[in-house]
């Protein structure tokens, strides 16, 4: 049994994890030796759980569930379905997996109202239908609801070269890393610090003797090629691509192939999508990880994952501070002479006072040209 969990943090925020072991895993959250993001915002409180078969399931949930807006787990922990499908709608991003939807209806915990602050609760019983989750009829949107696709490497060769791809994914929110008979073998030394900490994807990797053994359980194939080699069948851009991914029901593969060569014809055989991109054809040669980002960028523009935090721009200065900004710079030029003929002294201030008006400078902006002009001024 495997679990994926959102516990709510002190601070209000929301951290989604996985295990299979919830009330060991609960009990070092409450304690902070799970470290990480819920350590610096103790006390938590469990709001909401499910169970799976496979530990990958819950991982593709935690994974699903991390990238949603607060109102959408919001909306999950009150078991709110109606309000889920109206945001997902609204923000046109990449919907949990019919297995994911099936599993939180019977799953979902009550809301945390009651819940004493500062304790991690532990898995309840699960919510019957007729207690506030959704029914159980057939849902028509859900058969173009997908799993997120997974990334196999064929016959990669260098291990930091996997390293790097698997960095490229955790950016854009992919786990599921599988390798097909690495040159050097698995586990790889040099794919660790390649990774830049992306260790969760190189754990979870799974090696393959073949590739049909890799794609055995997607429904949907795509080889990763600049070159059709001989093979009739469709060719997709990454955007394309990505479009059909995140829309199609079941699980999709994308294969890259060896370093030196690419992928075989085998290979691509066992593909029914051809994936290529618009490049330079005097020179089409893709590093593994460029192209591993690549689509893994395309995939991430229908999803809700996190832009970086904008810095947000100071306002500008008051009039008065530019004001005398503006005056105290006129004062040093009158006395150099420097608004002369007197005719054109007018024309000349106005010209000036343009050019300082122009920028919109902040209030630490003006306070610094003020002192550079006060340095200026002294002898």
């Amino acid at each position: 049994m495997f679990w994926a969990y959102l516990l709510r943090c002190a601070d209000g925020s929301y951290h989604c994890g996985h295990s299979d072991d919830l009330e060991r895993r609960l009990a070092e959250h409450a304690s902070g030796a799970f470290g990480g993001y819920t350590a610096s915002r103790l006390p938590v409180a469990l709001v909401w759980c499910a169970d799976f078969p496979t530990r990958h399931e819950a991982l593709d949930t935690e994974q699903t569930i991390k990238g949603w807006s607060r109102a959408k787990k919001e909306a999950l922990i009150r078991g709110d379905w109606t309000a889920m499908e109206r945001l997902a709608r609204r923000h046109r991003r990449f919907v949990p997996s019919e297995s994911l939807e099936t599993t939180v209806q019977s799953a979902a915990l009550p809301s945390p109202q009651g819940e004493r602050r500062g304790e991690v609760g532990h898995p309840s019983r699960p919510v019957r239908p007729e207690e506030g989750s959704r029914p159980q009829a057939e849902n028509p949107s859900r058969r173009t609801q997908s799993l997120a696709p997974a990334i196999i490497l064929v016959r990669p060769q260098l291990g930091e070269n996997i390293g790097k791809a698997a960095r490229a994914m955790l950016n854009f929110g992919l786990t599921d890393l599988r390798l097909v008979a690495p040159r050097d073998g698995w586990p790889n030394p040099s794919a660790g610090p390649a990774a830049a900490g992306a260790d969760l994807v190189l754990e979870r990797a799974r090696v393959f003797a073949t590739t049909a053994a890799a794609v055995a359980d997607c429904a949907h194939v795509y080889a990763t090629t600049v070159r059709r080699r001989g093979i009739t069948k469709p060719v997709l851009t990454p955007e394309h691509a990505a479009r059909d991914i995140v829309v199609q029901p079941g699980r999709s593969a994308l294969l890259f192939g060896p370093e030196r060569s690419g992928l075989a014809i085998a290979d691509v055989a066992l593909a029914r999508t051809i994936v290529t991109v618009p490049i330079n054809p005097q020179f089409g040669s893709l590093n593994l990880a460029q192209a591993v980002i690549l689509l893994a960028y395309e995939l991430s523009r229908h999803r809700d994952l996190v832009q970086p935090t904008a810095q947000e721009a100071l306002p500008p200065a008051p009039q008065a501070e530019l004001e005398g900004l503006i005056s105290h710079l006129e004062g040093l030029l009158e006395a150099r002479g420097y608004f002369h003929p007197q005719g054109r002294a007018e024309t000349t201030r106005r010209t000036l006072r343009s050019v300082l008006t122009r920028p919109g400078w902040n209030h630490l902006e003006v306070r610094t040209l003020r002192g550079v002009l006060t340095a200026l001024e002294r002898r």
